[in-house]
């Protein structure tokens, strides 16, 4: 799996397999956000920046696909 998407009763599960620590820049101005392993956990998209959650997801599959092309 490169990403993935899963709405869960509390929140929305987001996968980020790389992880974050390639892209602290990004989480610094996502927004209102938790994170696990892989898993960035948000309660609703109005909580985050839109336009930096998309480049988040757009480069964590770009790392994924440069690691495992």
């Amino acid at each position: 799996m490169i990403t993935g998407f899963s709405p869960r009763a509390k929140n929305i599960s987001i996968y980020i397999m790389p992880g974050f620590s390639e892209f602290s820049s990004l989480m610094k101005k996502l927004g209102k956000h938790k994170t696990g392993k892989s898993c960035l956990y948000i309660k609703s998209l109005d909580d985050v920046d839109n336009k930096e959650l998309a480049r988040l997801i757009k480069e964590s599959v770009q790392v994924m696909r440069c690691r495992y092309s």
